[in-house]
């Protein structure tokens, strides 16, 4: 046998190692796509015909027939609006520091291993955290802002390590032309880094708010209440000065609550409304990453390459 043809035999068995590779990935993926396809279907078959107008305006209640999410969707919407608030402009700025202004030194290298071991701590841990420090410490009780707070220390790790990568993944000739045009490095940073990197910023934002969407552990642990018949005061008001920020104080419960809530009760009335609250969440999960993949094209559309 001549060197070509064991040449050729060795490249015919890497390429079939490849098909077969290929292969195995693909059956993994049909895989986990068809079964969270048949969870849906399942989820939508038992839900879909409990939706309806009085579901979504009406508080919970120990009747099935007369049950609704009003106070815990209302709820969902409010804390993750203070957990968008505190988390991302926070994620970015401490990435862009530790990325951009911090020495390489030893400091800094056990302040990147100790954010990224922070993505993968357990959320009941978060939620202890948040137990002592804003319930107990800062008196913010079983409020809004204590819940948006918690899972905003949730997602903050998330937030800065994509950031890193994103802004790690910009060449450095971009920074040096910025430089050679006189800008700053701050100019260098907002005008050339940041837009050039935003695709990958938004797509850890979208990751760590679909996590705390569904999070119940850190919620449950600050007091968060399985059963509330009222609405937090309305963030806008017709009289002067027409914002109102008492509803950050404000008694709340969250969808994966008012869920476990109902699926913990034996009546197979309140499992159909379970689903179809389940089927909600899923709906506000989807609205809030299309929002972010809409700005996330937005940004690139303007980029100039």
């Amino acid at each position: 046998m001549t060197n070509i043809e064991k040449i050729r035999q060795i490249i015919a068995r890497k390429k079939l190692w490849d098909k077969t590779f290929a292969v195995i990935g693909l059956l993994s993926m049909l895989v986990g796509i068809f079964t969270l396809f048949a969870l849906i279907i399942d989820l939508a078959i038992d839900g879909i015909p409990i939706l309806s107008w009085q579901f979504f305006t009406s508080f919970p209640s120990y009747k099935p027939e007369q049950a609704g999410i009003l106070s815990a969707w209302v709820g969902t919407t409010l804390v993750m609006l203070v957990t968008g608030i505190a988390a991302i402009p926070l994620g970015i700025a401490a990435a862009i520091y530790l990325e951009e202004y911090a020495q390489k030194n030893w400091i800094a290298d056990l302040i990147e291993i100790n954010v990224t071991n922070l993505a993968g701590v357990p959320s009941i841990i978060y939620g202890l955290l948040a137990l002592g420090l804003f319930v107990y410490k800062l008196n913010l009780g079983e409020s809004i802002l204590a819940a948006g707070l918690t899972l905003a220390l949730l997602i903050l790790p998330i937030v800065i390590v994509t950031t890193r990568e994103s802004l790690r993944a910009i060449p450095n000739n971009i920074r040096e032309a910025a430089y050679a045009l006189g800008a700053s490095k701050w100019q260098m940073i907002w005008d050339h880094v940041l837009p050039y990197s935003i695709g990958g910023i938004l797509t850890g934002i979208i990751v760590g708010l679909s996590r705390a969407i569904g999070e119940t552990a850190p919620i449950i642990t600050i007091g968060a209440l399985t059963f509330i018949a009222f609405l937090p005061d309305a963030p806008i008001k017709g009289e002067f000065p027409y914002i109102s920020f008492s509803w950050l104080m404000s008694p709340f419960t969250v969808m994966p609550i008012q869920m476990f809530n109902w699926v913990s009760r034996p009546e197979p009335e309140f499992q159909l409304n379970a689903a179809a609250a389940g089927i909600v969440l899923i709906v506000m999960t989807l609205a809030m990453n299309s929002l972010a993949i809409y700005l996330r094209y937005l940004f690139r559309k303007n980029i100039k390459w």
